[in-house]
This record gives C-alpha cells, sequence and structure tokens, in this order.
C-alpha cells in the first residue's frame, strides 16, 4: 500500500508506515490538544518530499498560520512564493460567500494546483456554516469525495464534543472520514499529572496500533512516545 507519511515521530510507526494514500482522515481533540500543529508538521512533511499542499483554514490567517509554523522551525514562505504551498482563508462570518468558494471556486483549485496534501482546519468550523444537519451531512460527504478524487491525502481538524472526546462536536465527520485519529488530555487522580495520548480509532484498509500513547508538543512539533504507555 502506497502511505504518506505524517512526519510524526512515532504516529507513522503506529500506522505502519503512515496514513494509506488518498485517504481522508479527521483529527479529533479539544482546545490545546495540538490539532493544527498536527496539521501543520503533516504539510511541513510533504513540502519537504517535494509534495505540494494546500492549507484550508477558518480559523487563522495566512500570516498567522505562518508565524505559527515559524514557531516549529517550518519556514512555510518559501513554499509559498515558489507555489508549492497554499495557505486559504475561509471566513466563517460570510457563510454565503465561505459557501459558495467552497462548493465552486475550491474543487477547481485544488485540481488545477495539483496538491497531493490538503489540510482542513477545522471542519467543525466548515459545518457551523450550514443550519440543517442533513446539509452539514450532504456537503461534508460531498467535500470529501471531492478531494478523494483529486489523490490527495486530507487531514481534517475537528472540536470534540464535550461530553465525550472520542466524537466530534456535530458526531458527523468520524463516519465521513477514512481515519480517525483521536488527540486527548488523560489525567491521573494518583499522581496528580495530565497526560497528551493519542489513538488511532479508525483507519480504513490497513491494520494499525489501537494502543492509547503518549506525546508531547515542543519547539520542533508533535512527538509520539509509540514505545513508552500511558497510564
Amino acid at each position: 500500500m502506497d502511505r504518506v507519511k505524517t512526519g510524526i515521530e512515532g504516529l507513522d510507526e503506529m500506522l505502519e508506515g503512515g496514513l494509506p494514500r488518498s485517504h481522508a482522515v479527521a483529527v479529533l481533540g479539544s482546545f490545546g490538544t495540538g490539532k493544527t500543529t498536527f496539521a501543520l508538521q503533516y504539510i511541513q512533511q510533504g513540502l519537504k518530499e517535494g509534495e505540494k499542499g494546500i492549507f484550508i483554514s477558518l480559523e487563522e490567517d495566512q500570516e498567522s498560520v505562518i508565524a505559527n509554523a515559524r514557531s516549529f522551525g517550518w519556514e512555510l514562505q518559501p513554499y509559498i512564493e515558489q507555489k508549492k504551498l497554499s495557505i486559504v482563508k475561509l471566513e466563517p462570518t460570510d457563510a454565503k460567500t465561505t459557501i459558495t468558494r467552497v462548493k465552486s471556486e475550491l474543487p477547481e483549485f485544488i485540481k488545477s494546483f495539483g496538491a497531493t496534501r490538503i489540510v482542513i482546519d477545522s471542519v467543525s468550523l466548515l459545518n457551523l456554516l450550514f443550519d440543517a444537519d442533513h446539509e452539514k451531512r450532504s456537503n461534508l460527504f460531498a467535500l470529501i469525495q471531492m478531494i478523494k478524487r483529486t489523490g490527495a491525502t486530507c487531514i481534517m481538524t475537528a472540536e470534540v464534543n464535550d461530553d465525550n472526546p472520542n466524537s466530534s462536536r456535530d458526531g458527523l465527520v468520524e463516519y465521513a472520514a477514512d481515519g480517525v485519529i483521536a488527540l486527548r488530555y488523560d489525567e491521573s487522580k494518583e499522581k496528580a499529572e495530565v497526560q497528551l495520548t493519542v489513538r488511532v480509532m479508525k483507519m480504513r484498509r490497513t491494520t494499525h496500533s489501537r494502543r492509547v500513547k503518549p506525546y508531547t508538543i515542543s519547539n520542533r512539533g508533535i512527538q509520539v512516545h509509540a514505545a513508552a504507555e500511558a497510564f
């Protein structure tokens, strides 16, 4: 199977070499678990390997995304100038314009740019543009299918449900995606400590580790400690 390395040390080992190519994978987590860092690290790894990438943000503008990446030592500006990376800002407060861009402009742009790695940060905010559940569901499925038809591998970040950290806020993307990776805070009451943990909950058409593993976020990005055990 052709695989795409995430660039996250330890995680590719859990995935037996990386994400299956052309998969759409949801990265679930609450605030502060490193979802955007995960997405940037994935894009950076592709750029390092000579792939083109598109980073679609509904939260941060281009300058903020570049500054965020730079804090981990990843310089994105040269790749933008070489037209190997595009950062697209969608405005969630202007639902009508954003929906039009997602439906009419984005598919053609993804095809013409030739990206093999795509990030949507976050798909939870994208879903908020639609009022009815059936609209959210149908548009999400259509977006994922459109991206998969281009052959690109896609990471979609998603907020978790406050009452269920194993589910996204609207409970949709985990069913539409080919894979689900959960980032969590786990608390040890005995040790009075909080630990960041990762779990591959789902990955179609490949075997993978189902163990919960600790990870850390440093100035070099995310590192999964695959040989260590969580609490």
